[in-house]
């Protein structure tokens, strides 16, 4: 239902979306260039990655909440694109295991992401005070809270719009 696009099918406002990606990645992957056929979507998601990816949270806590997106909502693209990233951060393979799995990280800061992750979403944010102190007892701060709703913001964007294209 939804076109794979090219650079001369896509509408005009996600070609430079399409080919800043392309030129960042060495290629074009086929969720962007389904999720082209919306510059919004395609545009709005880059934006918010960017930004996500600029935040003070270091990159193996920013993949771990990725990871907990992509798994809570069963985007199979997200979480073989991110079990690379994961790779490519040297994440030992039970901390990948795990995650692909949607289960506890031994590692207990990450851990504390993860559980964090999850509990912004069952509580639409309004996570209990001693859960947010478990968090900032992990070792990270109110600004990487709010990084986090971030990071879900955007990946949950990117989740339903993968799935919704079926990519």
């Amino acid at each position: 239902m939804f076109t794979q696009h090219t650079l001369d099918t896509a509408p005009a406002g996600s070609r430079r979306f399409m080919e800043s990606t392309a030129a960042h990645l060495g290629h074009l992957p086929p969720a962007v260039a389904l999720l082209a056929e919306s510059p919004e979507m395609l545009g709005g998601f880059l934006h918010a990655s960017g930004l996500f990816e600029k935040s003070t949270l270091d990159p193996l806590a920013r993949e771990v909440v990725v990871m907990t997106i992509a798994t809570r909502n069963d985007c199979r693209v997200c979480v073989a694109m991110h079990t690379g990233r994961l790779r490519d951060l040297d994440a030992a393979p039970e901390q990948i295991t795990a995650l692909r799995a949607g289960e506890p990280l031994a590692d207990p800061r990450l851990e504390a992401v993860r559980r964090f992750t999850l509990r912004v979403l069952a509580t639409a944010g309004e996570v209990p005070e001693d859960e947010l102190a478990e968090f900032l007892d992990a070792g990270f701060t109110t600004r990487n809270a709010l990084e986090v709703v971030l990071g879900i913001g955007t990946y949950t964007m990117s989740t339903l719009g993968n799935r919704l294209v079926r990519a």
